[in-house]
């Protein structure tokens, strides 16, 4: 999400600064959105940035913040002018290493546990203007529109997740047995099978229609949105499956089942939860 964001809509500056050490691998980067009180509403942002002439006074805390310990540079965004509401908001490019930047604890999460997910916090941070993205007020476009494109890329996580948890059921099949037989001789197993694998074909053209829309600079909005929501209920209902599939055995950590059915999970929640792909959806379609 930041090294798209930035090549979109980012300066030369910047991308020469920033976005080719992103790309190398050199440092890592953090996309700053959500905040205690601002998740779904993303217009409610309580993070301030002050314009003080040459910079911008930075305070505020985001949550859930993936790269939160190990990235180097953050885009956040943050409230400027108020009375202007989501056309007052902007994006900054924030360093760790400036004064008054800090890390909270990393979040004990359900699933995903291999991702580095903090709280920042923003105290009196000095950020320059030119580490400010578009114009003044773009923040919220800035931050819609990197959204949509990565829920493709959240959609594309749900898929593998899914088809990771059904290619464990189909082979746990093939060596279980129950009542004298495989159980993949069994009709129950078969029909589980049978959906689990047509909702992932479904899934997979979902998500490349999405990308290959976004790739051809087609509108993609509603694209995006339908493969998350779908990709993520597919994943939750297979990851559910698969551990039905697997009995008790699903049900502990040797079987990685389990810690697929946790990870499912976060799909229907972070980058939009389902009820606001919905929202995404239902405006696209009733628009005239």
């Amino acid at each position: 999400m930041v090294c798209w964001g930035l090549e979109a809509y980012g300066t030369d500056e910047q991308k020469e600064k920033y976005l080719k050490p992103l790309a190398s691998g050199e440092i890592h980067g953090g996309f700053c959105l959500s905040e205690p009180e601002a998740g779904s509403d993303a217009t409610s942002q309580k993070t301030t940035a002050i314009d003080k002439g040459d910079h911008y006074l930075l305070n505020g805390t985001k949550n859930w913040i993936t790269n939160g310990n190990s990235g180097d540079i953050f885009i956040v965004i943050a409230q400027t002018d108020i009375e202007k509401g989501h056309r007052g908001i902007n994006a900054l490019i924030v360093t760790k290493d400036m004064e008054g930047f800090q890390v909270g604890k990393k979040e004990d999460k359900l699933g995903i546990r291999g991702s580095d997910t903090h709280s920042l916090m923003f105290q009196d941070v000095k950020v320059p203007k030119e580490n400010r993205i578009g114009e003044d007020g773009f923040g919220f476009k800035f931050a819609m529109k990197t959204l949509a494109g990565g829920r493709i890329g959240i959609a594309a996580q749900a898929l593998g997740i899914a088809s990771g948890a059904y290619e464990l059921a189909l082979q746990y099949s093939k060596e279980r047995k129950a009542f004298g037989t495989e159980i993949k001789n069994h009709q129950a197993i078969q029909f589980k099978l049978a959906d689990m694998a047509t909702r992932i074909e479904a899934t997979r053209l979902f998500c490349l229609k999405a990308a290959w829309l976004k790739d051809q600079g087609l509108p993609y909005d509603q694209a995006s949105s339908m493969a998350k929501l779908y990709a993520s209920e597919t994943a939750m209902w297979v990851t559910t499956e698969a551990v039905q599939i697997h009995g008790g055995y699903g049900f502990v950590k040797e079987y990685h089942v389990e810690r697929l059915m946790r990870d499912a999970k976060i799909t229907q929640i972070y980058e939009g939860t389902s009820e606001v792909q919905r929202i995404v959806i239902s405006r696209n379609v009733l628009k005239d």
